[in-house]
């Protein structure tokens, strides 16, 4: 696992993927199925991997922590970075603070908080975390206004955040006003397009982000970082081909939960058995599965064939 501090370099090397987490019926870790994802994304390229809102993070325990994490760092390849989550309220990121400072992962990210915090208690807690845990954090903006461009701004300035994972949703995602305030203030190599395959064109070629992250690269790896290769060369046009593959499986996760579809996507498409989903999310329904699987599959079959040609 790669544990060096992490660099704007090391956000814009990789797609950041942000995959499930694989379990057993009776809801233990299943080693070899999250094994076999990890093995799966380094095959097609990506060395970044960020385990958060997709991995059910959320309703992780603090008891069960640290066997998740010094899981994934043991599974992970030399060159890859693991990014663990926290959080989302103070008690349990903190609690996960101290797990994590004794181990080697060079950051962590905090999950949005939807209720209660203010903006500067959101600030108090992102500092009190990163003097327990002794590195700089990501911060996890999932709404707008999360966090104000000045505080940001600040938090960067002491060295508190390494990174933000930009994903707040927009009808028209090269209409985004906080996002313009935000990168007044922060550099846009710190702010990551943090909602897929979807708005990553806009947020590239209009905004001036260099990296973003993916779920469905999960599926289909190669097809996600050949996407990034062409945005870096400014090809839009060939990358907007790339992104179409992408909008079947997306449409999906929009239509449905972008959770639960992406962890039985990656079931149904032959990647991993992600087994079921921790409490309290559940898989998608027998009549979702229906509609995901053949989308999955297809999209896995173009990025073993197509892609890889």
């Amino acid at each position: 696992m790669k544990t060096s501090p992490v660099t704007v370099q090391d956000l814009q090397r990789s797609v950041i993927a942000v995959p499930p987490l694989a379990r057993h019926a009776d809801l233990s870790l299943n080693e070899a199925a999250n094994q076999a994802l990890l093995r799966h994304l380094e095959a097609g390229g990506v060395r970044n991997v960020m385990y958060g809102g997709n991995a059910n993070f959320y309703n992780v325990g603090v008891g069960e922590y640290a066997r998740i994490v010094d899981m994934l760092a043991a599974l992970a390849g030399p060159d890859t970075w693991i990014l663990p989550s926290v959080g989302p309220d103070f008690g349990k990121m903190m609690d996960q603070a101290a797990i994590l400072r004794g181990r080697a992962f060079p950051t962590a990210m905090l999950l949005p908080m939807s209720f209660p915090y203010t903006d500067a208690g959101l600030a108090d807690g992102v500092r009190r975390f990163t003097d327990a845990l002794g590195k700089p954090a990501v911060v996890y903006i999932k709404s707008a206004d999360y966090l104000a461009p000045a505080t940001a701004a600040r938090l960067v300035e002491e060295d508190r955040i390494v990174a933000f994972k930009y994903a707040v949703v927009r009808e028209d995602p090269a209409r985004d006003a906080y996002l313009s305030a935000l990168l007044q203030s922060v550099d846009a190599n710190r702010v990551v397009s943090g909602i897929g395959e979807r708005p990553a064109i806009v947020h590239y070629r209009d905004f001036g982000l260099k990296s973003f992250t993916s779920g469905s690269v999960c599926v289909a790896p190669r097809g996600s970082m050949r996407l990034l290769r062409l945005l870096k060369e400014g090809r839009h046009d060939e990358a907007e081909s790339v992104r179409a593959h992408y909008l079947g499986l997306e449409d999906c996760r929009d239509a449905i939960s972008p959770i639960r579809v992406l962890h039985d996507a990656v079931t149904l498409s032959g990647v991993a058995d992600m087994g079921p989903m921790l409490p309290l999310l559940t898989g998608i329904s027998s009549a979702e599965r229906e509609r995901v699987a053949p989308v999955a599959r297809a999209l896995a079959e173009w990025d073993r064939e197509a892609v890889a040609a």
